[in-house]
């Protein structure tokens, strides 16, 4: 199978870029994949194929630009030159841009795909019905949440043109077949970028990590998270460093650079800036929690399922679809209200000071993070297009018969 992705890929700075490279690592190493052509953004740097384990070839096509109006050109005039046999979107709806028309065309193109039948499956990580437009860094202004609305169903209808849409979450599934009565709605896991040997679970010598790690600046805020482990360092002593790892969201440029200098008088906080994939291991095994600093949620967490790999506590605000991963995938955690500095408080001292407690989390995080591999994951993708390509020859067949 000669197989498209169609996706950000690092060097990138667009979101689910780490999701692409680590799906990517799976596909080549399959016997029936004999080629991967990554069809990506551009960017300065190279392109992050260079892999210790041997795989198919890959074949590297940056043809489209964030936030260009031409990306439903130059990604089709790619599809005409490479002539998949099948195309894999990583999709989420800001993924082609910010501006509304960008977006919108660019998510135009499972529907292209479609056109020109090419087998082809849709992996889309949030949907508009479950995102808080005002915190996601969409908009605030109601009649503009309502324009958005009609928006995003249009679009969704489109998506849901192509052979397969598959999602993370069963609640996704579930809104899409009652609200679009689609048909050709699956759940594939999120699944866990890198499962390690099983960690011993020490932590190094020195202070405490608290981390986050993200793109910050719309529904991802640090500032209370400093100032809770501000109120535990009052309140109990303990040498306590905040690390928040990774940039701004492409929505709130500067945002990471004002926190900085509001908070410069706040001992202990360091910002990692973007962290490449080689340096995220040590990221998280010197971390002694992972703190998830949101104030709503847009689908599901990758983040959580590098944190539950490496065996990592991790604390969560009690809403959306984190609270559904811990139901659904058995991930554990300790709570907190997200408008509440004194809660996450709450929350970072009852591990920080619970050595048994931590131990706990991390063990059962490590446990529910194993249960979805990657290698598993590229396996599911692979059955759904055996079963769209066989469907489709077998079609033919009946009408030449």
């Amino acid at each position: 199978m000669k197989l498209a992705i169609i996706t950000a890929y690092p060097p990138s700075k667009v979101t689910l870029n780490e999701y692409a490279y680590h799906l990517v690592k799976q596909f080549r190493q399959k016997e029936e994949v004999t080629e991967l052509i990554l069809l990506t953004d551009k960017t300065e740097g190279a392109k992050d194929i260079e892999f210790i384990e041997e795989g198919c070839k890959i074949t590297v096509k940056e043809c489209w630009s964030f936030n260009s109006y031409k990306n439903i050109v130059s990604v089709t005039k790619a599809l005409n030159n490479t002539k998949p046999d099948a195309v894999l979107f990583n999709l989420q709806f800001m993924k082609f841009g910010d501006k509304k028309i960008a977006a919108a065309l660019g998510l135009m193109l499972p529907w292209i795909c479609k056109l020109k039948k090419i087998p082809t499956i849709v992996l889309l990580h949030n949907i508009l019905e479950e995102v808080d437009l005002g915190s996601a860094g969409f908009t605030s202004n109601k009649l503009m949440q309502n324009i958005y609305g009609f928006i995003g169903t249009s679009l969704t209808k489109l998506i849901l043109k192509a052979d397969v849409v598959a999602v993370t979450m069963q609640k996704y599934v579930n809104i899409l077949e009652i609200k679009y009565l689609a048909p050709n709605v699956k759940l594939i896991p999120h699944g866990t970028f890198e499962i390690p040997n099983e960690p011993n679970y020490r932590l190094p010598k020195g202070p405490l990590q608290i981390m986050t790690f993200g793109k910050f600046g719309t529904y991802k805020k640090v500032e209370a998270m400093i100032e809770a482990v501000e109120l535990v360092r009052a309140k109990i002593g303990l040498d306590l460093e905040v690390v928040i790892a990774g940039t701004d969201n492409p929505n709130v440029p500067g945002y990471l650079a004002k926190v900085q200098e509001d908070y410069k008088h706040v001992p202990n906080v360091r910002f990692t800036g973007y962290v490449e994939e080689s340096e995220v291991p040590k990221l998280f095994n010197e971390s002694a929690v992972v703190v998830f600093p949101y104030t709503s949620t847009t689908g599901s967490s990758g983040v959580l399922h590098q944190a539950g790999s490496y065996g990592k506590a991790v604390i969560m605000p009690d809403l959306g679809d984190l609270a559904l991963l811990i139901k659904d995938e058995g991930y554990k955690g300790e709570f907190f209200e997200p408008t509440s500095v004194e809660s996450l408080a709450n929350a970072i001292e009852a591990i920080v000071t619970n050595e048994s407690y931590r131990l706990h989390l991390a063990v059962s995080n490590y446990k529910a993070a194993t249960a979805h591999p990657m290698s598993q994951i590229a396996d599911l993708y692979l059955a759904e297009f055996n079963t769209i390509i066989n469907k489709k020859r077998n079609n033919t067949a009946v009408l030449s018969a």
